[in-house]
């Protein structure tokens, strides 16, 4: 069996979770590689800035790093937060004697405010630690910081980049975010633009995350070029996931790409195992409508139907049986997929529903289970509204208001042209195909 990727972080540790150590971290495991770490400075920090800052002891930041050096092989290094001299030389030191690839994060200030670097550190590691590195990673001020010259537009990172080659560095990739979103890539020889936008989304850890998978794409042994564009890609990503934490800015998200694949997944095995035990009832089909049911299963926090996931062509009656049309799929309902959205806005964990017949007899025999019912009318429908999210939304806010939660079951009688019809709402797909056939059964019972 091939042995994992080892990488290892050195930088300062972030209170608040965003940036530093945990960003590095979060990042090596959602790019499955090992990481490691040794911690330079611990920061009092949260989304609204760095309150204070404490550096560990150069022996304890040195014993650290060897006790990972003089166990496992490290593929490539990065560092991040490095606040002094001595920190910086201690660090050169080792990494000179391990002869361990190094991507430097040359940070000097919290995205959400707060200096990072005492001022004598930054010659030292001009002179001493970035030499030894593969690439560096500043965004514009710091790129500006590190060669002197103002940066406005492309030409003049240009200029800069050719600069901090000059002075050193063998290779230099100059963030974009406070320009264009846009990355340029020097590597002494030729420019690249590795192209990109301004996005919505928080940035605090940005420039951590993105050396982090830059260093990780290397280790795996991807040129600078390809290393580059991958790392940008993961840390645009991370930015356009991210959510609001705290009152200042927010950080990103690099682990949420990882746990969609895994939620995604589990939504489509749920409407599977759903299908599967409506497949399976002998009495199910008296509860599909003439128009067809489908059944769903969500993903957290899901914003539109191309995040819900539900039977393709929906579920039809065929020789007294359930039969799918198509199979799961994201996207493939409207109707029940706008229901669970519109639930999920008052219990983000209610995220599964099926549609099934609408009788009085139904109606008594849910009742007669314990079921809670709430109902709309499509009568009263306002103007310019869908009109699942508005008899949704309308049926729980009515019965809350009445008994203080969430209905298991919302009906409407129809209107002109539209079926009236039965949802029944539930946490997974599995359990609302097994609420159904127990209802289904129920009614054939009271039908003899």
């Amino acid at each position: 069996m091939k042995e994992p990727t080892v990488v290892m972080t050195i930088a300062g540790s972030d209170s608040g979770g965003g940036a530093g150590i945990q960003a590095d971290l979060k990042t090596f495991a959602a790019l499955d590689v090992h990481g490691t770490c040794a911690i330079t400075s611990i920061t009092s920090q949260n989304t609204l800035g760095v309150q204070a800052i404490h550096n560990l002891p150069i022996e304890t930041i040195d014993s650290q790093i060897k006790a990972v050096t003089s166990d496992m092989n490290i593929a490539y290094a990065k560092t991040g937060m490095l606040s002094s001299s001595g920190i910086i030389r201690k660090v050169t030191e080792i990494i000179k004697i391990n002869k361990i690839p190094l991507v430097v994060d040359p940070v000097m200030a919290a995205e959400a405010g707060g200096s990072l670097m005492q001022t004598e550190a930054l010659s030292t590691l001009q002179e001493e630690l970035i030499p030894l590195s593969t690439v560096i990673t500043p965004n514009i001020h710091e790129a500006e910081t590190l060669c002197g010259i103002s940066i406005h537009d492309w030409q003049d990172a240009k200029q800069a980049a050719k600069h901090i080659v000059d002075c050193g560095a063998n290779a230099v990739i100059i963030t974009g975010g406070h320009l264009d979103g846009s990355d340029l890539l020097f590597d002494g020889a030729d420019h690249s633009l590795i192209k990109g936008s301004l996005i919505k989304g928080g940035t605090h850890g940005a420039g951590c995350t993105y050396s982090a998978a830059l260093s990780v794409f290397l280790a795996k042994g991807e040129s600078l070029n390809k290393a580059a564009y991958n790392a940008k890609s993961f840390v645009t990503n991370a930015i356009m996931q991210s959510r609001p934490i705290g009152q200042g800015v927010g950080p990103v998200n690099s682990i949420k790409s990882t746990l969609q694949d895994a939620y995604r997944y589990k939504a489509l095995q749920d409407v599977t195992k759903a299908f599967a035990i409506l497949g399976s009832s002998d009495d199910i089909h008296i509860l599909i409508p003439e128009v067809g049911c489908n059944i769903v299963s969500a993903l957290p926090y899901a914003a539109g139907v191309d995040e819900v996931c539900a039977i393709q062509g929906r579920i039809v009656r065929l020789n007294a049986l359930a039969h799918s049309v198509g199979c799961p799929a994201f996207g493939a309902s409207s109707h029940v997929a706008r229901i669970v959205l519109a639930a999920m806005q008052y219990d983000s964990q209610l995220k599964s529903a099926i549609n099934i017949k609408y009788s009085e007899k139904i109606l008594q025999v849910i009742l007669s289970m314990g079921f809670t019912i709430a109902s709309f009318d499509r009568e009263h429908e306002p103007s310019g509204t869908g009109t699942m999210e508005w008899g949704t939304a309308h049926a729980i806010k009515t019965y809350i208001q009445l008994h203080n939660k969430i209905p298991e079951i919302i009906y409407d009688r129809g209107a002109v042209g539209k079926e009236p019809m039965i949802r029944l709402l539930s946490y997974s797909a599995e359990d609302a195909a097994n609420r159904a056939v127990k209802i289904a059964k129920a009614l054939k019972k009271s039908s003899k």
